[in-house]
């Protein structure tokens, strides 16, 4: 792939810069601007370098707009909101950006070709600009127009933060041992191919969470890799048992991949994960953490600084470890 910082003028080009603005949010609240921050490297990349940004990202599973995002994200950047791209208005707007302007569409999902990745909407959205930047790896595994469509039709490249995460991620192919693999969660069908991978590579690979109890009930829980929770492999929190033996697991781990809670989380069953990120926070071992709920918790208690890498992505994230590539990774090469 190439990146961004290949380009060291953009000579006022508009870069379409692809992000995942896709924030929580409740009742029109924002709850964590994390998904914005950490693309604001490379969105002033472009601008610092004779370019103008359009930024493209979804938001919400409703189509809901982005215009309230947009207001909170100009105290940090000097954003035009553009609420459709292909009026006489919005084209005018594109056609007029000079260097170092920033405009931010309307959520991409508010268009059906988009998740359809249909051909002709993304020729539209690639006739918008001059270049294009994935910023969006969390998103990288969808088929979408805006992820793997425009890329046929524009010179691409990878953002600053898509790339950390494939390097970074990419170290547990190849980790320092001992290799702990911690999953939680749930969705055993979507995590099995995960686990697989991982077989000839960890250590060790605790299994926990919703997952334990239907894992068990394979063959996974005939091979000496695989732990499972202590006492009551469906309970709905880990056990002082199970954290003790963790903790140990932990204790002489050099590099740790942690994936999903231990508990019911949604439910309020998260002692056990809480507990989890203290260990792993003052572990001093090499540990890469990603998935919604995990990155929350660590989140919550302030805990970033102590980890080597938080994976901002979910389903991106599963499906690289697992596959070792995205269809929008395939897009870019």
């Amino acid at each position: 792939m190439r990146a961004i910082t290949d380009i060291q003028n953009f000579d006022g080009q508009r870069v379409i810069v692809r992000t995942d603005w896709n924030v929580p949010h409740d009742a029109g609240t924002i709850l964590d601007t994390s998904r914005v921050d950490v693309t604001l490297k490379t969105i002033r990349w472009v601008t610092s370098h004779n370019g103008a940004v359009i930024v493209v990202s979804h938001f919400g599973r409703q189509g809901e707009s982005m215009k309230g995002l947009s207001e909170i994200v100009s105290e940090i950047l000097p954003i035009t909101f553009v609420e459709d791209p292909f009026s006489e208005v919005g084209v005018e707007l594109i056609k007029g950006l000079k260097p170092g302007e920033i405009i931010l569409l309307e959520n991409i999902r508010k268009w059906p070709e988009e998740e359809a990745n249909d051909e002709e909407f993304a020729k539209k959205l690639a006739s918008l600009a001059d270049i294009y930047v994935n910023e969006a790896f969390s998103n990288s595994h969808r088929n979408h127009a805006s992820m793997v469509g425009i890329p046929r039709f524009l010179p691409s490249y990878a953002g600053l933060r898509f790339l950390e995460e494939v390097s970074k991620l990419s170290e547990s192919f190849n980790p320092e041992h001992p290799f702990l693999f911690i999953l939680g969660g749930a969705k055993l069908e979507t995590k099995l191919p995960l686990i697989d991978n991982f077989l000839n590579i960890a250590d060790q690979i605790f299994v926990g969470g919703a997952l334990a109890k239907p894992a068990s009930l394979t063959p996974l829980a005939q091979n000496p890799k695989i732990v499972f929770p202590k006492g009551d492999i469906a309970a709905l929190d880990a056990d002082s048992e199970t954290l003790t033996e963790l903790r140990e697991m932990i204790r002489t781990a050099k590099f740790v991949l942690w994936n999903g809670p231990l508990g019911n989380y949604e439910k309020g069953y998260n002692q056990g994960t809480k507990e989890l990120a203290r260990m792993l926070a003052e572990s001093g071992a090499k540990v890469i953490a990603g998935g919604g709920d995990t990155e929350n918790v660590i989140d919550t208690m302030h805990l970033e600084g102590k980890f080597y890498f938080i994976s901002l992505a979910g389903g991106a994230m599963l499906d690289f470890l697992a596959k070792r590539t995205l269809p929008a990774i395939e897009a870019l090469q």
